[in-house]
């Protein structure tokens, strides 16, 4: 695999520091390496560059676990390697769906790479779905909370049914406590990005918004019309608030998503789907949300309700201002609220703008497309069809998917009718298919 070639495909001009040290350490040492920096800093592409160039195409066995926390970070994580279009094979394990659809996906693809939850990854094993004989290289990304108590007893079992690893990367915003030792670390270089005292970087803009009222929806509300179609995370503590907060969201006529454990798993990765592609400029969670949503133009971070402790203040100011882009993080407080002291640096007052009278739209909206790889259909198939059959522009076309049977496909918010009529008369490569607004 060629670095640059790979760059090239992301439209990344070249690898920050961070990034840059950690593949030195990979390719060039036999050391197991910890990478402690600040999230949004490209620390799943830091460990995936590296690695990609250490696993042998040739052999038709899993050669690299990945461990994380959750299925939302399993498949973005999944998902980054894929866009990396190394020719390697990759597949996402996490618990919500059934173990033998996974097993049999497994069979069919012969994955050299797993993205996996620790107790899905525990379920393959125990059942031999797939060889670790030839595992040679275990992930551990956002180690702090995977080693934690809570995970403990599975990430060693885990570990320890891996008994060929060679080399272990382990990578997080926050450092564990400890280390245990089952993790067995070898000889190790740590690589610590991270800024003393500092908590956030210089380009997230830190705000306290002033509610007159306990119930904060008002403030909230006003806030989102200030913004405009801009994308913004509001961060809850709980289920039952995320689910009142959107309601109410919605009935203002405002388009959301809502993300929490209560879900299952289409409708969570569905919420995730609809924000990342912009069909939605709201995503109201817990903090489910606040690791593993690598979105790239996230504008705002909203504090509903205020963080538990600073980890969790961390890593959802950091759901923001991914890579050198610029964002903004907001906590709003009740009359009976103050800053809590884990907010180390400073923060500046905002004074929420008069309501709108016209709420605003998302940017974009999905449409799905009843065909997909089976029927031999590319992104690049529905990209010439939208521009040379529907007369779309390069701008007026996001994110694009395309699965088995189906595809799904971003257009600017407004078009999607145009192109529903044009399609409905036309054929995507010579095949005549249902094209409609997706959810």
């Amino acid at each position: 695999m060629d670095i640059e070639t790979t760059l090239q495909k992301l439209r990344i001009d070249e690898l920050n520091a961070m990034q840059q040290d950690t593949m030195d350490a990979v390719l060039h040492s036999d050391k197991d390496v910890v990478v402690l920096a600040p999230t949004g800093s490209g620390k799943t592409l830091a460990y995936l560059l590296p690695l990609a160039t250490r696993l042998n195409p040739a052999v038709d066995e899993v050669q690299a676990v990945v461990i994380v926390p959750g299925r939302e970070l399993a498949m973005q994580s999944n998902d980054v390697f894929r866009r990396m279009g190394t020719g390697l094979r990759s597949e996402c394990l996490y618990g919500g769906r059934p173990t033998m659809d996974e097993h049999r996906t497994i069979m069919r693809t012969r994955p050299q790479i797993v993205f996996c939850t620790p107790g899905r990854l525990n379920d393959h094993i125990d059942k031999l779905n797939f060889s670790v004989a030839d595992v040679r290289w275990l992930v551990i990304d956002e180690f702090d909370k995977c080693l934690r108590m809570g995970f403990r007893a599975e990430m060693q079992k885990a570990v320890e049914s891996l008994p060929n690893v060679k080399r272990r990367l382990l990578l997080s915003a926050t450092d564990a406590e400890e280390m245990p030792s089952f993790v067995r670390m070898g000889r190790t270089e740590r690589i610590d990005y991270r800024v003393d005292d500092e908590q956030t970087p210089d380009r997230i803009g830190l705000y306290t918004v002033r509610s007159a009222e306990k119930d904060k929806i008002t403030t909230l509300t006003r806030m989102l019309y200030s913004f405009g179609d801009e994308q913004s995370i509001v961060f809850m503590n709980y289920r039952d608030g995320v689910e009142r907060v959107s309601k109410c969201l919605a009935d203002e006529g405002f388009a959301v998503s809502s993300l929490h454990g209560g879900l299952d798993q289409r409708q969570r990765e569905e919420a995730v789907y609809r924000f990342a592609n912009q069909s939605v400029n709201v995503l109201v969670g817990t903090d489910l949300a606040a690791r593993g949503l690598d979105i790239p133009e996230v504008n705002n971070v909203i504090h509903y309700n205020l963080p538990v402790g600073e980890d969790e203040y961390i890593h959802r100011v950091g759901r923001t201002g991914r890579w050198e882009a610029t964002g903004r993080a907001f906590m709003i407080l009740g009359p009976e609220e103050s800053l809590p002291e884990y907010v180390k640096e400073p923060t500046e007052d905002f004074t929420v703008a008069p309501a709108a009278c016209k709420t605003p739209l998302p940017r974009m909206v999905t449409l799905y497309i009843g065909k997909g790889k089976k029927d031999k259909i590319s992104k690049g198939d529905i990209l010439g069809f939208l521009c040379k059959t529907c007369g779309l522009k390069g701008s007026d076309i996001g994110r694009i998917d395309v699965y088995e049977r189906y595809a799904y496909v971003a257009v600017r918010n407004g078009l999607e009718r145009g192109v529903i009529r044009t399609a409905s008369a036309s054929k995507i490569k010579g095949l005549r298919t249902r094209v409609e607004k997706a959810f």
